[in-house]
């Protein structure tokens, strides 16, 4: 079996997600979790049931959807819990589109008034929007039909919430409230050695209990390996990327300002009544440049 230097798994891992949250005999972790996030507008959810992640669409044109996690609560609301490690070209759409299919799959034969149940698409990201970077302390994210004019929810039924988890940095002691802790698991997780003492509640000790490594089957242990490779060679590759970003942007900003300090430099030399030829020499600029200028 394989030495690790974590203790616990990564949740950010696709194998670590599953594990804590898609499996039958962890369903109260879900169920808990859910319930933190959801309370002020679900109440007490008592049970949820899995349901098939994976869909076909309805046409031809219709692309498949896979979900990551995909439940139903008693009431027959349907719940859609997603792990996003990178940024993707429409990503939002995509979340859209997910949640068309428990739209449609709850269309009945024969006479059906329309009435629908709830759509809750949860979405746990390991990344921030680059429109949301100016708003560093807000991590939250709850969506729904509005009116722009009142702000006012126009259909409650259909919610998306995200989470922006990068934002989230609040400390142990900082925690002080039950979805803070969730939060703060997720985040470190594979950080941590031992339960925090203020994490020592019956739901976490089952959540550090099914992330102990140590409990691994030599096959649990070889799939969370593979899932681990996968999540840091991502992570190294948009790592990588964006330093090759940041060097580039110097460059080329170092470039643009020598143009720029170049033209200026011409501009004065023009309005001293200095020939075109000779700033020419001078700047390293051409004289078509530098005629431009004039």
């Amino acid at each position: 079996m394989t030495e690790f230097t974590e203790r616990y798994i990564n949740p950010f891992t696709d194998y670590g997600f599953k594990k804590l949250f898609g499996e039958e005999p962890n369903k109260d972790l879900l169920l808990d979790f859910l319930n933190e996030l959801l309370k002020e507008e679900q109440g007490q959810i008592t049970n949820l049931t899995f349901m098939k992640t994976e869909f076909l669409g309805t046409s031809e044109i219709d692309r498949k959807a896979i979900f990551d996690l995909y439940c139903e609560n008693e009431r027959g609301e349907k719940f859609i819990v997603e792990l996003h490690k990178s940024k993707q070209n429409f990503f939002k759409d995509r979340t859209v589109y997910y949640s068309t299919f428990p739209i449609r799959e709850q269309a009945k034969k024969a006479d059906w008034d329309y009435e629908l149940k709830a759509v809750y698409t949860i979405a746990i990201l390991d990344f921030v929007f680059d429109g949301d970077k100016r708003e560093p302390s807000k991590f939250r994210y709850d969506v729904k039909l509005t009116d722009i004019d009142t702000k006012k929810v126009f259909y409650d039924k259909l919610t998306f919430i995200y989470l922006e988890m990068p934002k989230f940095n609040k400390t142990v002691e900082e925690l002080e409230t039950r979805f803070d802790k969730w939060l703060f698991v997720m985040r470190n997780l594979n950080k941590l050695d031992r339960i925090p003492e203020k994490l020592k509640e019956r739901i976490f000790d089952k959540l550090f209990e099914t992330a102990e490594i140590a409990r691994f089957t030599p096959d649990q242990v070889r799939s969370y390996e593979d899932s681990l490779k996968y999540y840091r060679d991502l992570k190294n590759s948009l790592d990588t990327a964006r330093d090759e970003g940041k060097i580039e942007g110097k460059i080329e900003g170092k470039i643009e300002g020598r143009i720029e300090g170049k033209i200026e430099v011409a501009k004065n030399l023009l309005k001293s009544g200095i020939s075109i030829d000779l700033i020419a020499k001078t700047t390293g600029l051409s004289e078509d440049q530098i005629a431009n200028l004039q």
